[in-house]
C-alpha cells in the first residue's frame, strides 16, 4: 500500500485504488466484486483505460485484508504490474459494491490478455450431459478464451469485441450479471441457443447437412484435408499417421519437406510419439498451449513425412472446445496435422470468405464458424533448451503480453527484420511484441505487417512518435520505417539480437555477446552472421568473428548449400582451378559445369561477397556430408546436422577437430578454413555421417571457448549473451552454455523473446528506445 490508511475516524477509512496490467477480460472486476462482499466493503470497480480504478472505504483492518487480498488472490489468468492504493478522505457512498459501467478516455495504460486455452472448468462442462453446454464448441469463461485475437479497442468490453453481433440470451445475461457465477462479465460468453455455430462446406463454399465434427472426422480418417477454423486463423489438417494423407498435403501446398506440427489428444498419446520430461508436460499444459519440440519415439505411429530426416517433432494439446470435440469422436485418427491455413509466404487465412478462395485448392472440406477473427494469431513454438522454456516463434498465448523494461526506454516503434519478423511497439516501458507475422516477401504478408501495426496502436491507444529498424535499406520493414514522418533510428541486426536479450533480462551491460545465424547486414560490405560483441545499450564494438568465406551467388548460396561446401573447400585450398579428384562423393548429384563455373567466379571475385555466416558455415558441412544439397525451407541443412550429430555419442568424436585462431586487426578469427581438409580426411576415412557431424559442433564450441578466453583476458568481462538463429541448435546451445559457465561465465539467452529474428525487433526497440530518452 503506497500510504497508511488515514482517517478521521479512528475505525474506519476509505481508499482509491489503481491497478494495471492484465486485470480487464480475466475476470478481475468480478473477483473485486466477491471479495468486497466478503468484507462487507462499500464502493465500486469499474475498467478505464488505465487498467482497474477501485473506490473502496470501510473498517481500517479490512481495508488492509483487502489490498492484501487483490495482490495474493487475483484470478489466474490476472497480471499485475502496479497496484496503488491511496487514502482519500471521500468515502464511498453507503451500500453494496458495485460493478460500474466502463469508462473511455483517461490516460490509456490498460493491458489485453492473449487468447488463453480451455480452462478445466469448462472442459468438464463441455462433456458433462446435464450442462446446457453439453458439446458447444464455443465454450468459454473468464478464465479461459479468445480475448486479443477478438477485441477491436479497449475497454475490453462486448461492444469493442467481434462477439458485439452475438445478443446475449437469457440464460447467458443471467450469468453475465451475476457475481457469483464464473461468467461474471465474461465477455465472450456463450451458449448454443445465442452464440456462434458450425458449419460444414465443400471447397466451393456448399453448405453441407450433417454433424460437422463427425463429418470432419470421417474426412479425415479417409485421407482428406481438412481446412478448420480456429482461435486466430485457420489450419489444414489431416491424418499424422498416413503417409498418404501428409504426402497429399505436402503437395498441394507446395512445401516438400518443412516439419509440420501434431496436435494429440492428451499427454497418455503423446508419450507415445514423444520423449517427453517434466518441463516438457508442463508447458504443453500451460494455458499458452504452445506447440512444444520434442524428440520423436522410435517406433512411434506418426509418419515420417511428418518431420522428414529430423530428430524432433512438435507437439500440441488441443487448446479450444473445437479442438476437444473433434479429437473426442469415434474413429477420428489419433494424431492429427495441424498446419498453418495458408499458402507458401502468405499470412494464414482468418475469413470464411477468404479460405474458401484461398484454400480451396488445398483442402477437400471445410469446417467453419461465424465468430469472426479480428486479428491473425499463429501458434507458438516452443522448446526446452539448457532447462528453460524458449520461445522460437511467439503467437498465440503470449502475445501482447508485454515485457517490463527496467530502463527508461522511449515510446517507439521497432519494426523488426525480413525473415521471422515481428514488431515491438513501446509504451511506458512496457515492450509489446507482436504476434509473430512471418517473412515480408509478399504484398500479404507486408499488409498483414501493417495491419498488425494498426490494430495493436488501437489496442494500445498509442501512436509512438520514434521509430527503429534495422540497417539493411532494402528491407520491407526498414522502408516502411524509412517512410514514417517521425525520427528513425537504424540499429544494427546482431547488436539488436543482443539488445532483445539485454531487454529482457533486465541487464546493463557491458556484455560479450555471441550471436549465431544466417545473415545479417554488417555495413563493412561484407555479410555478419558469427560474430562476437562487447556490446551495451549505447553501442558494439565485434572483437571477434568467424573467418570469411566467400558467399558464391550471394544470396542464393543460403538457398543451396552445395555452394557453401565448395566455397568451404576454396577457403582451405583456393586453387586456380577445381580439382574434381578432391570432391567427396555427396557432390557427385551436382553437374559438373556447374561446379566449374562457381569455382571460377570464386577465384575471380565475382559475385561472391564474403562472409561470417555461422549458418552458411553449418550449410557448407551438411552439405559436404551428404545430408542437404538444397534446401528446401529455412534452416534445413542446419537442422539436419544437429540430428545426425545427436546420433553421435561423444565417446566417439575423439579426436577432436584442432581449433586455429589469428589476430586481424583488433579481432580475433576463428579459421574455419582448416575444416575443409579435416572433412575431407573423414569422409576418405568412411567416418560415419554422425560422428562428424558431432566433431563439428564440439569444434565449434572449443573455437567459441578459446576465443572467449582470449577476449575476457582483454575486458575482463564475464556476462555473456547467447542469441542468433543458431542458438536454437540444442546441442550447440547446451554445450556451449555449460562449458561458458564451466569457465566461470554467466550466461543468458532468451526466453520470452525469440532468440531467432523473432526477437529483432524487442532489441531495436530497447536500444533505439534508449537513444531517444
Amino acid at each position: 500500500m503506497s500510504q497508511a490508511i488515514q482517517s478521521s475516524s479512528p475505525l474506519t477509512g476509505a481508499l482509491r485504488i489503481s491497478i494495471h496490467g492484465i486485470v480487464q477480460g480475466v475476470g478481475f472486476r468480478p473477483f473485486v466484486y466477491r471479495l468486497a462482499h466478503q468484507l462487507g466493503l462499500d464502493g465500486s470497480v469499474v475498467n478505464n483505460g488505465e487498467g482497474v480504478a477501485i473506490h473502496v472505504g470501510g473498517p481500517l483492518p479490512l481495508l488492509e485484508q483487502f489490498v492484501q487480498s487483490l495482490r495474493e488472490q487475483a484470478p489466474p489468468m490476472a497480471r499485475i504490474v502496479s497496484l496503488d492504493a491511496r487514502p482519500t478522505d471521500r468515502p464511498p457512498a453507503p451500500g453494496a459494491f458495485r460493478i460500474l459501467p466502463s469508462q473511455q478516455g483517461g490516460r490509456p495504460n490498460t493491458q489485453i490478455a492473449p487468447d488463453i486455452a480451455v480452462c478445466d472448468d469448462c472442459l468438464a462442462e463441455l462433456f458433462d450431459p446435464g450442462n446446457r453446454r453439453f458439446r458447444y464448441p464455443f465454450i468459454n469463461c473468464t478464465n479461459c478464451g479468445p480475448r486479443f485475437s477478438i477485441v477491436e479497442r479497449i475497454p475490453y468490453d462486448r461492444p469493442n469485441t467481434s462477439m458485439r453481433v452475438f445478443p446475449l440470451c437469457a440464460d447467458c445475461a443471467r450469468e453475465y450479471t451475476d457475481p457469483l457465477d464464473r461468467r461474471f462479465h465474461a465477455q465472450p460468453n456463450a451458449c448454443p441457443v445465442c452464440g456462434p455455430q458450425l458449419s460444414w462446406h465443400d471447397r466451393e463454399g456448399r453448405g453441407l447437412p450433417g454433424d460437422c465434427l463427425a463429418l470432419a472426422a470421417r474426412a479425415l480418417a479417409e485421407g482428406g484435408v481438412v481446412a478448420i477454423k480456429g482461435l486466430g486463423g485457420f489450419h489444414l489438417a489431416v491424418d499424422g499417421c498416413s503417409e498418404e494423407a501428409v504426402a497429399l498435403l505436402r503437395t498441394r501446398k507446395n512445401r516438400p519437406a518443412k516439419p509440420l506440427a501434431i496436435m494429440i489428444r492428451d499427454l497418455e498419446t503423446a508419450e507415445r510419439f514423444a520423449w517427453l520430461s517434466e518441463q516438457d508436460k508442463a508447458l504443453l499444459t500451460s494455458p499458452e498451449h504452445p506447440i512444444v519440440l520434442m524428440d520423436r519415439r522410435s517406433g512411434s505411429p506418426l509418419a515420417e513425412g511428418v518431420a522428414p530426416g529430423l530428430g524432433a517433432i512438435g507437439l500440441m494439446l488441443p487448446y479450444t472446445p473445437l479442438h476437444h470435440l473433434l479429437l473426442d469422436q469415434p474413429g477420428i485418427p489419433e494424431a492429427l496435422v495441424m498446419t498453418s491455413g495458408n499458402r507458401s509466404d502468405e499470412p494464414i487465412c482468418t475469413g470464411n470468405d477468404e479460405a474458401l478462395r484461398r484454400l480451396r485448392d488445398l483442402a477437400d472440406f471445410f469446417l467453419l464458424h461465424n465468430r469472426e477473427i479480428v486479428t491473425r494469431v499463429d501458434d507458438s513454438v516452443a522448446r526446452i533448451i539448457d532447462g528453460r522454456s524458449r520461445l522460437l516463434r511467439r503467437a498465440r498465448g503470449y502475445s501482447p503480453v508485454p515485457l517490463q523494461l527496467r530502463r527508461p526506454t522511449a515510446d517507439i516503434l521497432a519494426c523488426g527484420g525480413e525473415m521471422k519478423n515481428s514488431f515491438c511497439i513501446v509504451r511506458r516501458n512496457e515492450a509489446y511484441l507482436s504476434q509473430h507475422i512471418g517473412e515480408l516477401t509478399g504484398v500479404e504478408q507486408y499488409d498483414f505487417f501493417q495491419e498488425s501495426i494498426a490494430h495493436l496502436q488501437a489496442v494500445l491507444e498509442v501512436t509512438p512518435p520514434n521509430v527503429a529498424c534495422d540497417l539493411h535499406p532494402d528491407y520491407l520493414s526498414s522502408r516502411y520505417a524509412h517512410g514514417l514522418a517521425m525520427p528513425c533510428r537504424e540499429v544494427q541486426h546482431h547488436h539488436a539480437h543482443i539488445g532483445a536479450v539485454l531487454a529482457e533480462q533486465g541487464l546493463d551491460g557491458p556484455v560479450l555477446g555471441i550471436v549465431l545465424d544466417g545473415t545479417g547486414y554488417g555495413g563493412d560490405g561484407t555479410v555478419f552472421g558469427g560474430e562476437l560483441f562487447r556490446a551495451d545499450r549505447g553501442g558494439f564494438l565485434r572483437l571477434g568473428r568467424l573467418s570469411h568465406l566467400p558467399l558464391p551467388g550471394g544470396d542464393r548460396a543460403a538457398l543451396e548449400p552445395w555452394r557453401m561446401a565448395l566455397a568451404l573447400l576454396y577457403a582451405g585450398s583456393p586453387a586456380p582451378s577445381l580439382d574434381q579428384r578432391q570432391l567427396p562423393a555427396s557432390l557427385a548429384p551436382i553437374a559438373v559445369d556447374k561446379q566449374r563455373l562457381l569455382w571460377q567466379m570464386m577465384a575471380k571475385g565475382l559475385n561472391c561477397p564474403r562472409t561470417s555466416s555461422c549458418g552458411r558455415l553449418f550449410d557448407a558441412v551438411a552439405a559436404l556430408l551428404g545430408l542437404c544439397l538444397v534446401s528446401q525451407y529455412e534452416g534445413q541443412a542446419a537442422m539436419l546436422l544437429e540430428h545426425h550429430a545427436t546420433l553421435a555419442t561423444t565417446t566417439t568424436t575423439e579426436p577432436a577437430y584442432a581449433v586455429t585462431i589469428y589476430e586481424e586487426g583488433r579481432e580475433q578469427v576463428i579459421d574455419s578454413a582448416p575444416l575443409a581438409g579435416l572433412l575431407l580426411r573423414d569422409l576418405a576415412d568412411s567416418v560415419p555421417t554422425a560422428v562428424i557431424a558431432r566433431r563439428f559442433h564440439l569444434w565449434l564450441v572449443e573455437a567459441l571457448i578459446e576465443l572467449m578466453r582470449r577476449v575476457h583476458s582483454q575486458t575482463g568481462l564475464d556476462q555473456v549473451v547467447l542469441a542468433g538463429g543458431c542458438m536454437q541448435n540444442k546441442l550447440l546451445f547446451e554445450t556451449l552454455a555449460e562449458r561458458l559457465r564451466e569457465a566461470a561465465f554467466s550466461v543468458h539467452a532468451g526466453e520470452l523473446a525469440p532468440m531467432n529474428d523473432g526477437g529483432l525487433s524487442l532489441g531495436q526497440a530497447y536500444l533505439g528506445g534508449s537513444l531517444c530518452v
